[in-house]
Formats: C-alpha cells, structure tokens, sequence
C-alpha cells in the first residue's frame, strides 16, 4: 500500500539528470518508493555535460540503497530539448524505453516527477503522472543552483554528492615538519568562516596510529619474553602493511567527507604512503602506488627551520631533507598541483589557507546542461 493507504502502483519511472544528485531527487525517488512496487530512476546525460553518469548513478544509487525495490540505471540521451516538439519527445521516449527495457519488462504506470513535463511523459507511457513537490517546498534546491554554487547548497546534498564534491586538500612532508599543526589549523581557520565551512573536518594520519600499535605489540610480546625493549628501528614494514595503510586511509577520508564541510583537510594520503614505501623498503611499490588519488592540492611541509622532535615514533630526522625533496619530486612528476609551507606556524597555516582560497575560487565546474528553447514573444 501506498503512503495514503491505496494499492501501490506496479512500476513507477522517475527521470531526471542529476547533475549532480541532490535532496530533490532523493525526495523524488524516496515518494515513488513508498507509492510503488518497483521504481526506476533514469539518470540521464549528454555530452555536454562534465560530471561523469557514472558517478551520478552511483552517488544517486547510494542515496537510495536503503530502498531495495528502486533500481538506478545510467542512460545517454543524446537529443536536443524542446518541450514543444512531438518529434524530440519521440526521439527521448525512444531512449527511455531502451533504457528502461535494460532493466525491466515490467510496463511503466506511474510516473513521478516535479516538472511541468510529467503530464505528457506519463501519457506517452500511458501512465499516470504523480507530482512530487511541485513548488519545491520539501527541498528548496534545483541543479541550477547546485550547480552555481556547490558550497551554498551544500546541506542539500546527500552525503555521497558531498563526499564526491568535497575539496580534499592533503597536508604532507617529511617527520617532525608540522603536517598536523597545519592540517589542525587550516580545518580550525576553514570552520571560523562558518556557514557550510563550519562542518569542516580533517583526516588523521593512519600510519602513525598504526605504527603506535605495532610499537605496543612488539614491547608487549619484549615483556612476555623479558627480552630488551624495542626501538623503532626493529619494527618490520613489508610492503602488505603500506598497502593496508592506503586502504584504511582512503576509507577514513571517504568517510569523514560524507560528513564533512566544502573542504576535507587530510593530513596524508595514500599517494603519500607510496613514498614513505620507498622510504622504508628502498623501492616503489605498484600495488600501493595504485591507491593514490589525484587530490586537487596537496601542502608541504618544509622540513627548513623546523627543529625535529623525537616523539617516540619518529625515527627519520637523517633523511628529512630527502623526504622533502622525494616528495616535491612526485608531486611535479605526477602533476598534482602543490604548495611548499615555510616559515613559523602561523605563516604556514596562513599560506595554507591562502592556497584553499585561491582553489575554491575554481573548484567546482559545470558545463550548462541542453535547456529548451525560450519561445519568441
């Protein structure tokens, strides 16, 4: 049965672009849900259009996979738009058919949609047309206006679109450099702005919690053993540990942007974790180098004028000055764009905050999507 107590309908069609998905659509597909026996979600694009369908799907598919009955599916559709045209709307219903058929052979009797055009999409289905939230009083957002301003509309985008537009910018450098007093207070001096920036948050560096577990371990098995207590130096690294390292620090990245402001400040990533690899075992290695992501802008942390602070867990002050330029050397290698911090704490913080200023100036670009035309007067 339906929200109102009625029979649910067997199929029911909502379409859209979803560029990018936000709390419209998951309202949307969330009413053809509870009103429906089964629901398709057509995604549908162009190619004039710059967010890949693929990521569409699935942030829209993730938003909704609490809905078991609801199947979102990726289509192309090519043609221009005009609302007036019987042939145009001919050549985009053959397209959702098509896709539609990709899915299911169940015949569309519902459509949902909040648009002007529902009433004749669902009568080329012979179906009938529910509106949803025609005046958008449920969620007052559109494409249009995500698109113009992704930071404005950011508590209007489920988690994953958040997760996926995020700005994760990556703090790096060699030990005892200051990664984390720069990472804490960039993400501190981002949430001062308040607004959607207030919800910024920063990723820890995992390789430090883990080498503090495996520091703990092997003194614990020392004691046991009565055996001298353990130093740094006698920790093994093989390379299956980095690969864990980069695993978990993407998923703690991943899951902190779905919760997260605009920006994601990450102290460390896993393309830096394939340079502490060569660090420790003398060689790059292809399996965690395959887990780095390009991240928009990483900040490095010189290692001039920063005394090294042993804090029990370093143990790398001899080639600090190598890190560094390992580091700059892969970043211009790979082409991810960087910033060399330098000078006190507070110097690095501003610049740090600078350099996010100047990428959120460009960070986010949309192609207009095909509109219809505007009729003559």
């Amino acid at each position: 049965m339906n929200a109102d107590g009625g029979p649910r309908t067997p199929h029911g069609l909502v379409i859209g672009k979803c560029y990018p998905p936000h709390a419209g659509h998951e309202v949307l597909v969330r009413a053809a849900a509870a009103a429906s026996e089964r629901v398709t979600v057509l995604v549908l694009a162009h190619d004039v259009e710059t967010l890949p369908l693929e990521l569409r799907v699935a942030w829209l598919a993730e938003t909704v996979a609490d809905l078991p009955h609801v199947t979102v599916h990726g289509a192309d559709d090519p043609h221009p738009v005009d609302f007036d045209d019987p042939a145009i709307w001919d050549l985009h219903v053959a397209e959702f058919r098509r896709a539609i058929a990709e899915v299911t052979d169940v015949p569309v009797t519902a459509v949902f949609s909040s648009e002007d055009y529902g009433d004749e999409l669902a009568r080329r289905f012979g179906a009938v047309h529910v509106a949803v939230d025609p005046d958008r009083s449920q969620a007052p957002i559109s494409g249009t206006r995500v698109r113009a301003d992704p930071a404005g509309s950011w508590h209007l985008l489920p988690p994953p679109v958040q997760a996926g537009l995020a700005r994760r910018v990556v703090v790096i450098g060699a030990e005892s450099t200051g990664t984390t007093t720069v990472a804490d207070g960039l993400s501190a001096a981002l949430q001062a702005r308040g607004g959607p920036f207030a919800a910024t948050r920063w990723v820890p560096e995992y390789g430090r919690e883990r080498t503090a577990a495996k520091l703990a371990e092997l003194r614990a098995e020392a004691r046991a053993t009565g055996r001298p207590k353990p130093t740094m130096a006698e920790l093994d690294w093989p390379t299956s540990e980095f690969v864990h390292i980069a695993r978990t620090q993407n998923a703690l990245e991943d899951e902190a942007a779905r919760a997260g402001g605009p920006v994601l400040v990450c102290d460390t990533d896993a393309f830096a974790t394939g340079i502490w690899h060569e660090r420790y075992r003398g060689e790059p290695s292809a399996e965690v180098d395959a887990l780095a992501r390009p991240h928009p802008l990483y900040l490095v942390t010189h290692h001039d004028g920063v005394p090294f602070v042993q804090d029990g867990l370093r143990d790398g002050e001899h080639v600090r000055a190598w890190m560094t330029d390992r580091f700059l050397d892969a970043l211009a290698t790979t082409g991810r764009t960087h910033v060399v911090l330098r000078g006190s704490a507070d110097e690095r913080v501003a610049a740090a905050l600078e350099a996010v200023e100047r990428d959120l100036a460009t960070a986010w670009s949309f192609a207009d999507p095909l509109t219809a035309p505007t009729p003559d007067p």
